[in-house]
Order: C-alpha cells, then structure tokens, then sequence
C-alpha cells in the first residue's frame, strides 16, 4: 500500500498552532510525524501564554523542564474535583488546620467544637476520629486552631459567652496522645487568635484601655502544659507591650522562622531570573536550585504597672472589636472631636515618651542569602483607623523563646511603658486575612483596598472598601511587597462587619476564601486564578495538605467541609490495580531469558 504525500512538519506546526490543546493531544495519536510536532516546544509555549492568558514578559517557572509539561502542570495538578464533602458539623465550619505529617486535620466550628480528621485511610476517604465540645469552658464557638511543630499538641482558639460587644477569648491546648485538654490560657481581644513560638510555648494576647481610644495591648510567652518542673520556672513571660492609637489593636499574631541559607521556593523578580539565566549561559557554574518539589491578677498587675502616668484624662470605656465597634461610636456620642484630637495628640506625645526605642541592628531588610536566621512575630495593627491597615513585625530573640528569666521585661527603664515596632508595612486598606509561605520566606496577606488618595479624618470612619480582595505578597528578607498582587475573589460586606478570611499557600498554589461562596486557586509563580471551587455559602478557610499540594479542603458557611483533589490524583484512585512487574534490568533479562529458554525447549521435543 502506498502511503500519500506527507506534509512538511512546518505546515503541520503552523496548523496545531491554530488548534485548541485538546484538539493537538488528540492529533498526535494519528502518526508518528504528528506525534511529534505536537510535542514541540514552540508549539506548546505558544499554546500556554494563549490558554493561560499570561503577559509575555512573565518567564517559565525556572524549575520546570519542558512547556508541554508546565501547561500539563497547571492543567492537571490543581485540587479542583470536589471527591468528598463532610457534614458532621452542625454550623458555620470557621477554620481548617493540618499537621505538618498532612497525616491529621482539625476543623473549628460555629457549633463549638473542634473536629479532628484522619486522611489516611486506605479507601483514600477521610475520616472524623475525634470531637471536643467547648461549651463547658462557656465559649461560644471554636474560631482558629494549630498543631505545634512535632504535631502531639493542638492549640484551639475560641470566644466567650458574653455580652454583645464583649471581646474576651481563650485558648486551650489538647493532647493528641489522648485528647486531653492540659491547659486554658485566656485571650483578648479574641481575634488575636494565638500562635505556637515553638513545641511548647504559645503566644496569647490582652488589652487595657487607657483613653476613649487608646489602649496598650501585651502578648504573652506560655508554656503550654505545667510539669513538675513548674514550680520552679515561669510558666509564663511578657514578650511585648505595644501602645495603640485610634480604636487600633493588635490581632492576628504569628511566627515566621526566616532562614538564612534558604532556596526560595518562589522567585517573583523576573529580571533577576533573565539575569541569572543570562550568567548561567555564559558561565558554567552550578545552576541555582529552586524547590518545586494570663488570669484576672495579671490584669491587674499590667493596669498597675501603666501608672497613673500613662493614663489619659478620659474615662475607661469597653474596648471594641470589628464584629462589636458600635459600642466605642457609641461612647463617642458624648465626647466631642476636640477632645477626641486632644487624646490621640497627647497618646503619641505619651508613646513617643515612654516608648523603648528600637534596636535599629535588630531588623534590618537582607538581601537573599545574606544576614542570619530570624524569628519574627507578626500581627494586624493600624496607626490611622480601628480597621486593621497594617503589618506590625517585631523580632523575637533568642532569650524570648522560652518562660525562664525576668517575667516582667526589667530590661525596660522605670519610664519605658512600651515597646516600640521593628518595622510597619502599610497594606492602604482593610486586612482580612494572611498566611505563611511553606518556606515562611513570603507572607500573603488578604485586604480590600481603600480609594487611592484617600484621608482618614475621623479615626471611627475609615474609608469605604472596596469589593474586590486584593491578595499581596510580602517578601520578609527583604520586608518589602513585591509589586504584583491576585485578584479574583470579592467579600460584600462594610468595615464595621468584615470578618477573617483564612487563606493558604503550598509550594506552588496559594488558596483563598472568599464571600461570593467559592474558594480560589492561583500558581504562585504565574500569578493567575486557575480555579473556582464552589459551595453553598460564604467560604471561611481553605488548607493545603503539607503532604500533597494536589490535596485541598475548604470550609464553608454551609457546614461543610469539602475535599478536592487533582485530576491527575483522581484518575489514578479510578485507574484499575495493575499487579507489581519487575523494574531492575538485571530482573527484567532474567526473566525474559527464562521464558525464551523454556520456548526453545517445547520446539525441540524437551520438557
């Protein structure tokens, strides 16, 4: 049979690079000369800035080998099959934590529990093996919770039973040896939420009002168990108390462990990236590897040690919360804008007196691979409105990272009330959400901008926001935001109501909630939306599995939790159980001349 006239490979190209990818995949089955042009690397990287919709100017992911396999990456790889949802919570799922192993994942709830889950069952389904009410401890729901370091202790956040505008929260610590609760340590504001510093000591948070306005929140080093060494050594230390102005306070805290020898898992300044491939090409070295792959007496205590010195001549009113700030407007009613100029003139004059003053060795901008491994302590805080604008960063020492030494910071002056920020970084909008890198080099924060231009006159009137949430992206060695920032998802509602979002980053995805009922996905590196993951309701939390990025929860308004996975993962959990074959060479000929023997000896009449 003659074969027909074949067309040259360039008219083959200049044809597959009119087609759609599915279209190009499904010719290369044809022949062998189609197969090839359809693997071409011309080809795909023309097929991935068109489909993708990415600016020319943004370089391939400098790990990846081939554009056909990046476009596959990004096509294949992101958790967006919805194979689960799990509905034993009873309200409004708030926020979803998984251990370090991936191996467990625990769920805070509007129902007042938190839920522990296991994700290695054989069957591939995940399983609930363990609930704690909080209701007994009076809290009103569970709002954040996280494993510590070795994954044996789960710190849980929650808010109390109280008034209307009350603020007041705790924090509990169980064991996951036998899901015993070891300790309560309380927590104000609530939203504040706690961190771990380390496997035994966690971060907690208070404030006291000193002015309509002003008020000095403390955060707290605990041990997070006591042991029969505790009657000899604090259980609890002062790590830093922080004025704040203008209905501001501290919320949010959390630790980011910054390396000093590290590969950035993300590389976002792509003029160093052309630059480093123009050195790569012009010398032979190494290539550079980027990885793909306190109770009711300390509050006493506190309010003792500010003075009558450091208290404003206004009256003690209750401090405010996002969720209850028409208790301040409302305190305000009586109290006149001079005078309420006057206290926000006289707290600055009163905190740039008495404020420690920073250490200007103790933070300073690096570039990558330069300075030493640092310990920051993150948070939300604000200079201008109550809305949280800003990120507050202060360094912790290494004499801070645990309980034993001076409880009270003697290293203060008799006239030093405060400690002063490392450093600020001004987000101009209203913060609603952040989360750590895995290498914890970059922080991704969630706000909703304000109008450009805009003056804050009124420190109860913050400026109206915008519906889209802005997604940024703060590189911590070099403590300044990267130029780009994600967009895609909304939220809806005003200043005086926002609520937190919980987002999360893997190592080549970041994750966010949103209010318009759908989580999102985006490639860290391309700076594009790859996914919409839908529910029924406002979606609060999203979390990769440390284990496998291609592994995803979300947690919703609606009660539920869903489980997505990869299409890739889901079309091997489908695929039918091959039995095992031999891979070695040596095993392989081995065989394969066992069987050629046996075949010649049937031909010539032997068994």
């Amino acid at each position: 049979m003659e074969c027909g006239p074949v067309l040259p490979d360039s008219l083959v190209l200049e044809i597959f690079l009119r087609l759609p990818h599915e279209a190009v995949l499904s010719a290369g089955l044809v022949c062998r000369q189609w197969l090839a042009v359809s693997r071409d690397e011309f080809l795909w990287r023309e097929l991935f800035y068109s489909f993708y919709r990415i600016p020319r100017s943004v370089p391939r992911h400098p790990a990846s080998v081939s554009w056909y396999r990046e476009f596959k990456r990004l096509f294949d790889c992101i958790p967006c099959v919805e194979v689960q949802t799990l509905v034993e919570h009873t309200d409004q799922v708030l926020h979803l934590a998984f251990s370090h192993r991936g191996h467990r994942f625990s769920s805070c709830s509007k129902d007042c529990t938190v839920k522990l889950w296991d994700t290695e069952r054989p069957d591939g389904n995940i399983s609930m093996v363990h609930s704690s009410s909080m209701r007994q401890f009076n809290w009103g729901y569970t709002q954040f919770s996280q494993f510590n370091a070795d994954d044996t202790l789960l710190l849980v956040s929650g808010v109390y039973l109280g008034p209307h505008h009350s603020s007041s929260g705790e924090i509990a610590v169980i064991s996951l040896d036998n899901y015993t609760l070891l300790s309560r340590v309380r927590n104000k504001p609530y939203d504040v939420f706690g961190c771990w510093l380390n496997e035994s000591h966690l971060i907690s948070g208070n404030l006291h009002w000193i002015g309509n306005m002003t008020s000095c929140s403390v955060l707290w080093l605990n041990k997070a168990f006591q042991d029969v060494e505790s009657e000899n050594v604090n259980v609890v230390k002062r790590l830093f108390k922080i004025q704040n102005v203008n209905a501001s306070t501290i919320r949010t805290v959390m630790v980011a462990h910054c390396r000093r020898h590290n590969n950035p898992d993300l590389v976002l300044d792509y003029e160093a990236q052309s630059q480093a491939r123009r050195q790569k090409e012009q010398q032979q070295h190494q290539p550079l590897l980027f990885d793909l792959g306190a109770s009711g007496s300390e509050e006493e205590e506190e309010e003792g040690e500010l003075g009558e010195a450091a208290r404003l001549p206004t009256a003690r009113h209750a401090q405010p919360t996002i969720s209850g700030i028409e208790n301040i407007i409302q305190s305000r009613k009586n109290v006149g804008p001079t005078e309420m100029a006057i206290e926000t003139h006289l707290a600055k004059m009163m905190g740039k007196a008495h404020t420690k003053a920073p250490d200007p060795s103790l933070i300073v901008p690096s570039d990558p691979g330069e300075g030493e491994d640092k310990t920051y302590l993150l948070f939300t805080t604000g200079s201008l409105t109550y809305s949280p604008h800003q990120i507050g960063i202060k360094l912790i020492k290494p004499e801070q990272m645990t309980t034993s030494g001076p409880v009270l910071g003697e290293e203060r002056s008799s006239d030093e009330f405060f400690d002063s920020l490392d450093h600020v970084i001004d987000i101009h909008g209203h913060i609603i959400g952040m989360g750590l890198s895995p290498d914890h080099r970059y922080l991704y924060v969630n706000s909703r901008a304000w109008p450009a231009g805009c003056v804050i006159s009124d420190p109860m009137s913050p400026p109206p926001i915008a519906e889209e949430i802005d997604l940024h992206v703060i590189d911590l060695k070099s403590l300044r935001e990267e130029r780009r920032s994600l967009r895609a998802h909304r939220a809806f509602t005003p200043n005086d109501e926002c609520f937190f979002i919980f987002l999360d980053v893997s190592r080549d995805f970041v994750a966010s909630g949103a209010e318009d009922k759908h989580g999102y996905i985006w490639d860290r590196h391309y700076n594009i939306c790859l996914a919409r993951l839908a529910h029924d309701d406002v979606v609060n939390s999203v979390a990769f599995s440390p284990a496998d990025q291609e592994l995803l929860l979300s947690a919703s308004d609606d009660s539920t939790i869903k489980v997505w996975r990869s299409p890739r993962m889901v079309r091997l959990a489908q695929a039918p159980h091959r039995p095992h074959r031999p891979r070695g060479l040596l095993s392989s000929w081995l065989s394969r001349n066992k069987n050629s023997t046996c075949a010649s000896s049937s031909v010539n009449g032997k068994p």
